[in-house]
């Protein structure tokens, strides 16, 4: 047997880049923008897609500039380039020279005409927007369980109002089926979660990654909640219909997280400055008082002055102890505020109900909260989390 031909990855990548360069030295190519993202440097990098097949693209700044327009994600465009092999990475990519729209693409015209539609009915309407809670004590979050979203926004809620409790409803936030499961996931909040507003939202993504908070069923999900709705998806740029249609759009989840809850520092501040500013209006007051009663006990016009001197002083007394008392009686009544805050929120939070005898019934293994046994069947795992601890359990038998 011969001796085989061994390349090199780069061998080969280099071979493949000569075959490919060589074949294809000009071409005109249309698709659908997806993923486009400007860079600081200048250069465009985004792909072009169909109904099968994606095409990653470059378009290196001295070609962006003679642009005249700015594509978006979703536009359908006419592309002439060159097919060019990045080694580095071993992929290949179409170099475009040259761009122009070619009508909009199917994705960004639908957005534009559930828009047109919804905003007609009036889902978009100012009047209709609902307040936010200015110290909510339990949050609602729509979004995926395993995602950055969640952390950013359970990392926020902690540092900035730690009194709070956050009830998560896990929905799948992409691909087929994701549109029903936040509808769905919207509406057991408003009529479970006992919660006072809901957070809905997703990192970033293309625009086929956030579609489903352009679906139809997750508008009418958020305009039917009585909850007050903060839409929270992808990046800054990024707008969705479910943007439109929330009481509040948040740029990022983790913007959404600072939006909805007070800030335990600023407020505790804001007590310390009035507390402080009462003291100082008290104290001038007397000082001025004090300063009055000086000027008097100097006048020659008083009959009977050091008399008269003395008993201003012992009103002046007066009104210094009753004042002191005024402000330590306030102290007092914010501090019982404070405290019956906190023991509110610490009753109204699962720990409470656990310590009652109760017990949280997880469906294993995505952990989906038991509301009701028609859920369970025979052999399916569960976890039961008790006031201390937790157990693993097999369902052997379900009733009605």
């Amino acid at each position: 047997m011969g001796a085989e031909k061994v390349y090199k990855v780069s061998e080969i990548t280099r071979q493949l880049r000569s075959l490919l360069e060589d074949a294809f030295p000009e071409v005109w190519v249309v698709g659908e923008v997806s993923n486009f993202k400007p860079h600081s440097s200048g250069h465009i990098y985004f792909s072009l897609k169909d109904e099968a097949s994606e095409l990653k693209c470059v378009m290196f700044r001295r070609d962006a500039e003679s642009l005249s327009f700015t594509p978006i994600d979703g536009m359908k465009v006419k592309s002439l380039g060159r097919i060019t092999v990045y080694e580095k990475r071993g992929f290949y990519q179409l170099q475009v020279l040259f761009l122009m729209p070619a009508g909009v693409g199917e994705l960004a015209l639908a957005f534009e005409k559930m828009k047109a539609r919804l905003q007609a009915e009036g889902l978009f309407d100012e009047e209709k927007k609902k307040s936010l809670p200015p110290f909510p004590a339990r949050i609602g979050v729509v979004t995926s369980s395993t995602g950055a979203a969640l952390r950013d926004i359970l990392n926020i809620l902690r540092r900035r109002w730690p009194f709070l409790t956050v009830v998560l409803r896990p929905a799948r936030v992409q691909g087929e089926g994701a549109s029903a499961d936040i509808a769905e996931a919207i509406d057991d909040l408003n009529e479970y979660g006992e919660v006072d507003l809901i957070i809905v939202g997703r990192g970033g993504g293309s625009i086929e990654d956030l579609w489903a908070f352009n679906e139809e069923v997750v508008a009418r999900a958020i305009n039917r909640s009585t909850k007050p709705v903060v839409s929270a998806v992808g990046h800054e740029v990024d707008y969705t219909i479910a943007d439109f249609v929330a009481d509040l759009r948040a740029p990022t989840p983790s913007a959404a997280a600072e939006i909805v809850v007070p800030n335990k520092r600023e407020i505790l501040s804001q007590l310390d400055s009035l507390v402080k500013r009462g003291t100082r209006a008290s104290f001038a007051r007397i000082s001025d008082l004090k300063r009055k009663l000086q000027a008097l006990a100097r006048s020659y016009g008083l009959r009977r002055p050091q008399d008269l001197v003395m008993e201003s002083w012992q009103s002046l007394d007066e009104l210094q102890r009753r004042g002191s008392t005024a402000i330590r009686h306030r102290l007092e009544i914010l501090g019982g505020k404070i405290s019956a805050l906190e023991a509110r929120l610490k009753s109204a939070g699962p720990e409470a109900t656990l310590s009652r005898g109760y017990c949280i019934c997880l469906k294993l293994p995505q952990k989906e909260l038991v509301r009701n046994s028609s859920v369970l069947s025979k052999s399916d795992g569960v976890s039961l989390k008790f006031a201390e601890g937790s157990a693993k359990c097999i369902v052997e038998e379900v009733g009605a």
